[in-house]
């Protein structure tokens, strides 16, 4: 799950792990996370923003979550570990400078659940392409599956290990790019860099269990684990992960959702300015972007939480 945490300088629309690169976590169990952005800018959510440590990502099954799951099961998962954690680059994940037969990857290199390092990895006798089901060895943040170079196993069911090839981002740290209807996110300090698709967060139109959420480093919004798990996600629920919340949900700042104490932010809903209602007693739908700030597509995104 992801979970976004706030500092008493960023947004309270967003969590601290929405703020900077940001991590992302896999699921409850291993959880991939994505750190609140810490480059958000007051009175108005940072679309990028992540939440903290945890789920590769994305408590991916272990990533990025609300609840921090902060330990990793024997289940498949992934987990992305928020900025500032202990970081060892073996490779290269832009030039792939592996030996012939290997990849670079990244992978978990402390026995946790968030990708906090990269690795040359064996390339698999009969690799997968993007878009091709894959599996992983281990667990989601080993650094070994069945996907071809600068491509890895991602959205993975820890249930059978398995899940689908998602491509590296192309270009340079600077200059990232991706296929058409794609979204480059950079996160975990640099190690995880993931080509994954755009959505729109009133539809949650991602395939399968993913959550529709914040692009980290981006104005828009790609599918990330859901990391949230079974008992956590739902509205008010504290988080520290973007993806800790349930798909329809993001991790905001403490002080935009109301009976939010004592936690670096807590689960509130996305809405439609144009007509969604908050249930959430002392909610109201309030602009997730500046006026004029929207990308196209995006206007009529909102936000349920305590008006400024």
């Amino acid at each position: 799950m992801f979970i976004v945490a706030c500092d008493a300088d960023s947004d309270p629309m967003e969590s601290d792990s929405q703020n900077e690169g940001g991590t992302e976590v896999d699921d409850d169990e291993t959880a991939e996370t994505m750190p609140v952005d810490p480059t958000a800018t007051s009175g108005t959510p940072d679309p990028t923003a992540t939440t903290g440590p945890v789920d590769p990502t994305d408590d991916p099954d272990d990533t990025d979550t609300a609840d921090t799951s902060d330990t990793e099961d024997d289940t498949v998962g992934f987990i992305e570990e928020p900025d500032g954690g202990g970081i060892a680059v073996e490779c290269d994940v832009w030039t792939d400078d592996c030996p012939k037969g290997e990849k670079c990857m990244p992978w978990a290199n402390d026995g946790g659940n968030s990708w906090n390092a990269t690795r040359c990895s064996p390339i698999d006798a009969n690799p997968g392409q993007v878009g091709d089901a894959c599996t992983v060895e281990g667990s989601g943040v080993s650094g070994v599956d069945s996907c071809d170079a600068r491509a890895m196993c991602y959205y993975v069911d820890s249930e059978v290990g398995e899940g689908i090839c998602v491509g590296f981002c192309d270009g340079t740290p600077q200059a990232p790019t991706c296929d058409t209807d794609f979204i480059c996110t950079i996160v975990n300090d640099g190690v995880l860099t993931l080509c994954r698709p755009e959505c729109d967060p009133l539809l949650q139109n991602c395939e399968g269990s993913a959550a529709c959420l914040p692009a980290s480093g981006t104005d828009g919004f790609t599918c990330i684990i859901d990391a949230s798990g079974e008992d956590a996600g739902g509205f008010g629920d504290p988080c520290e992960f973007i993806n800790a919340c349930d798909p329809g949900l993001y991790c905001a700042g403490a002080e935009f959702v109301p009976g939010c104490v004592g936690a670096t932010g807590c689960c509130t809903d996305f809405c439609d300015l144009m007509g969604d209602d908050c249930i959430s007693p002392g909610t109201e739908c309030v602009p997730y972007f500046a006026e004029g700030a929207a990308p196209p597509g995006l206007e009529n995104v909102g936000a349920c939480g305590i008006p400024a």
